[in-house]
């Protein structure tokens, strides 16, 4: 593990994102919270959050945080049967958040696939990415 004891303490964020491509009419059925397993985006909301304060378990080498805020924010397409998944995770610490806000994206992913596969088997998980992350040493990063 990198040796982060000398680092200064500074608010970090990080903003990540992800898709979940499926059937139009699997997207309809979750627009209208008629899944049989329940609440697609209350249950991948809260997958989300779980997997983000245990990225340090999940992910070798990753520094366990003390995470002060974490968000997940959905929005479907029904007509071209898309989610899209953002992440906001924040802490004050010495090192970033990114990983934190990338498996929170990936575990709600995860879950969406879950609750829907019973509907549709050709769900497909893809762009999981880190779109924003702010404080330390190398400041500011917008994708582009």
């Amino acid at each position: 593990m990198v040796d982060i004891t000398d680092k200064r303490t500074t608010v970090r964020e990080a903003i990540a994102v992800g898709k979940v491509l499926m059937n139009p009419k699997t997207a309809r059925i979750i627009e209208e919270k008629g899944m049989p397993k329940g609440d697609v985006f209350g249950t991948a909301r809260l997958a989300g959050i779980m997997a983000a304060k245990k990225t340090g378990d999940l992910i070798p080498l990753c520094h366990p945080l003390l995470l002060t805020g974490i968000d997940l924010h959905f929005s479907i397409d029904v007509s071209s049967g898309e989610v899209s998944i953002e992440a906001v995770a924040k802490a004050e610490g010495k090192t970033g958040v990114e990983m934190e806000a990338m498996t929170a994206v990936s575990a709600a992913a995860l879950t969406i696939y879950d609750m829907c596969k019973a509907v549709d088997k050709d769900i497909t998980l893809t762009e999981i990415k880190l779109m924003k992350k702010s404080g330390g040493k190398s400041g500011v990063y917008v994708r582009k």
